[in-house]
């Protein structure tokens, strides 16, 4: 398995490059704000061949560079139906201005080719299979994406901004919600084995079984102690 990961652009989005191995397809996870660069050079490092970028949600930190990816490799962008707007809209996703100055870097509107996911859905893409979970809360069509244990890694869960190392994603900007992410947390990342390796939207990498001990919302939601002491992250 090959998983290489980047911070990107203004606010350090993680960008994922999934495949099988060297020298084969890949998928691309939420190419952010100034991440085409990037891309291009892990894509060319590895010799890999996208076939689709998969979207954790909606917010521009997230979906900037898809335009270009999408449209440079001609490959579908897949996202949740609730956050597609966002892509044309971005200024309407997080209810303010995100700046001209920062706005004339972006390619703002749809790739050619948009597909919708939906809960429970199994994408097989890239010799992959990704399992796609509705974990709304940071946004009304936020999902994460599972992967199985292989032969050479455990189980991976790419979180978006529903979970972060010590954290969780920020629920005070338009489609967020407090109670919906708690539910997410509850429904979604709780059944994950101890061992799954949980790659988010922001920061470094961490553990279930790690969260489960030190996160205080994930140990809120499993009855444990308040949420109050850390704070919540993303866009």
């Amino acid at each position: 398995m090959l998983i290489a990961g980047f911070p990107a652009g203004a606010w350090g989005t993680n960008c994922y490059v999934v495949a099988p191995a060297a020298g084969e397809e890949c998928v691309i996870i939420d190419p952010g704000h100034q991440a085409a660069q990037g891309v291009e050079e892990t894509l060319r490092k590895h010799r890999l061949k996208p076939v689709a970028v998969v979207l954790t949600h909606g917010h521009i930190d997230h979906v900037a560079s898809v335009v270009p990816v999408c449209g440079a490799h001609d490959v579908p962008a897949w996202i949740h139906p609730s956050d597609r707007y966002m892509m044309s809209d971005p200024e309407k996703a997080v209810g303010r201005s995100i700046g001209m100055p920062l706005m004339g870097e972006l390619t703002v509107g749809e790739p050619d080719d948009v597909r919708e996911l939906t809960d429970g859905a199994r994408l097989e893409l890239a010799g992959l299979e990704l399992t796609v979970a509705h974990a709304p809360g940071h946004t009304k069509g936020s999902v994460t994406f599972g992967m199985p244990e292989a032969a050479d890694v455990p189980p991976v869960f790419f979180s978006g901004d529903l979970l972060f190392a010590g954290s969780i994603g920020r629920t005070d900007l338009p489609g967020g919600d407090m109670d919906e992410m708690l539910a997410s947390l509850a429904r979604v990342c709780l059944p994950l084995d101890d061992s799954t390796v949980v790659l988010s939207g922001h920061g470094p990498q961490t553990t279930i079984g790690r969260e489960r001990v030190t996160n205080p919302y994930l140990r809120q939601v499993a009855g444990g102690l308040g949420s109050q002491a850390a704070p919540r992250r993303g866009m």
